[in-house]
């Protein structure tokens, strides 16, 4: 019979549970090696084993640091040897980090949504002639295309220029051109047909083939 067995409740607790048993092992009998010299050594052999588990990390910058991070970690802070890195501390590892800034945008006109403003910032930085006129239309076109998702009914063109007007500040007026915007009914014939694409005849035909072998299998 087997009397020494080991469960995992009388395991010490896993730092970094996806290098396993094995490393967390080598890691306990690295830190209770007493010459500082083998320590060392013996501390840069788990190292390129931890390296190994991880080939394809291996072109990602500061690679080595993240091991030497992580080995420390494991060792719960407790392993003294000379890492070419500076050593992470506790503290630093358990410090929470800053909360992110969460952008806070109330536009007007929420259906064209937050990134028209950039597209019409960008577009007044443009240099005057005929690629800064196709931006223009072209934003002009996509608000329309916003405008008719959030209501299906038709709009008039003059109503896409006024708001286009007062979110440039003023600087963009097309009520003074001539052309006109693409045609609501092609808009949406536009944005429905990528949403709803019919399948092609040979896919339809081959999928009609495979669902009567499916249906004359006799199943058991």
């Amino acid at each position: 019979m087997i009397y020494d067995l080991e469960y995992n409740s009388e395991r010490s607790k896993l730092f970094i549970p996806e290098y396993g048993r094995h490393i967390q092992k080598m890691v306990e009998h690295a830190i209770s090696i007493e010459d500082d010299k083998e320590r060392n050594e013996v501390a840069k052999s788990i190292i390129a084993v931890m390296g190994n588990l991880n080939p394809h990390l291996r072109d990602v910058p500061d690679f080595q640091h993240k091991l030497w991070d992580q080995l420390f970690i494991i060792s719960d802070f407790k392993l003294n040897v000379d890492s070419p890195y500076p050593k992470p501390s506790r503290e630093k590892l358990q410090e929470a980090p800053s909360p992110l800034a969460y952008p806070q945008n109330y536009p007007k006109y929420r259906f064209y949504g937050n990134n028209i403003k950039t597209m019409i910032d960008a577009a007044l930085k443009w240099e005057e002639g005929d690629l800064k006129e196709a931006l223009v239309f072209n934003i002009a076109n996509h608000m329309k295309k916003c405008y008719l998702n959030w209501n299906r009914d038709t709009v008039d063109d003059k109503v896409i220029f006024d708001h286009l007007f007062e979110l440039s500040d003023g600087k963009i007026n097309l009520n003074k051109k001539e052309e006109d915007l693409t045609e609501a009914s092609d808009l949406i014939r536009g944005s429905n047909s990528k949403r709803y694409s019919k399948p092609s005849s040979t896919s339809a035909k081959s999928t009609h083939k495979k669902n009567h072998r499916n249906r004359s299998r006799k199943r058991y």
